[in-house]
């Protein structure tokens, strides 16, 4: 295990207090999308203001109430060995506040310079590592959605920090360049061995790249919860991993944005976004004589 801290350098973003930002702001996000493009991966630091990160977390300890309310239970055995990983979905249905950061400005700014102006949102969802917790099976998150082989960056997870994440507290771990992988095989039988943590302050966000090879962390603290949001978001050729129209309830849809319904694939009208090229690199056939 490599103990490297895999931070990106550069100011914080001051677009979570609607000021302007400064050149500081600007150079330190073209820096990130240079990483991301380069990494499969970036570090943002200071993207949400404390007291923000903190009502976050505080609302999404409600949401993980509000899940075992609904009867949608908060432990995954398919995924993680132990309750003391806790999981909430359907987040954007339980709180506005996870409706702002999944189109929170610098997140759609990150998700663009990957995926290009059309995307879609395919999941949002939380993990608390609490203490005890253990790793999940090592994956990448394109090879979810998409078949080998993963020839193009076709999804992208912008994970929100809310707590501060370090190795011990069960930071995501990563196999760096596994994002050039094509296919299973590619991935080396020792993978394990040569995982880094993403680590972070809270209110920092990490750009993942969907082909990046991770698994989340063990929280080996004694009285430590590391808690992440991840938005998940795909080309938009992609079916999501979430049927929005079933898992979002009427009063919400019908409160959603325009940007919104067509992110979330809501609209009437999908998956005719290259028509425009395709039909202006069409051959005109020419007319017959009569």
């Amino acid at each position: 295990m490599h103990r490297e801290i895999t931070m990106t350098a550069g100011a914080a973003l001051s677009r979570d207090a609607g000021s302007s930002p400064t050149r500081s702001d600007v150079d330190a996000l073209a820096a990130a999308k240079s990483r991301l493009r380069e990494d499969g991966w970036c570090v943002l630091p200071g993207v949400l203001a404390p007291e923000r990160t903190r009502d976050a977390l505080d609302r999404l300890w409600a949401a993980a109430a509000e899940s075992e309310r609904r009867g949608v239970a908060t432990h995954m055995p398919v995924l993680d060995p132990n309750a003391s990983n806790v999981r909430v979905f359907n987040l954007l249905d339980m709180d506005p506040v996870f409706r702002a950061l999944v189109q929170h400005p610098t997140a759609l700014d990150l998700v663009c310079s990957l995926l290009g102006p059309e995307f879609l949102i395919s999941n949002f969802t939380a993990n608390i590592a609490r203490p005890g917790a253990r790793s999940m099976p090592l994956h990448s998150d394109q090879a979810i959605v998409v078949p080998e082989p993963w020839l193009h960056p076709w999804a992208i997870n912008i994970i929100w920090c809310l707590t501060d994440v370090r190795f011990e507290n069960g930071a995501t771990l990563f196999l760096p360049g596994s994002h050039r992988f094509a296919r299973r095989s590619d991935v080396p039988p020792d993978a394990l061995s040569h995982m880094r943590p993403f680590e972070a302050e809270a209110g920092s966000i990490i750009a993942m790249e969907g082909r990046v090879w991770h698994t989340s962390g063990a929280n080996i603290t004694d009285d430590e919860d590391r808690a992440l949001l991840f938005g998940y978001y795909t080309a938009p050729f992609l079916r999501p991993q979430v049927n929005w129209n079933v898992t979002l309830s009427p009063a919400v849809q019908a409160g959603l944005e325009p940007d919104m319904r067509r992110w979330l694939g809501l609209e009437a009208q999908a998956n005719v976004g290259l028509a425009g090229a395709a039909f202006a690199q069409a051959p005109t056939a020419a007319p017959r004589a009569e």
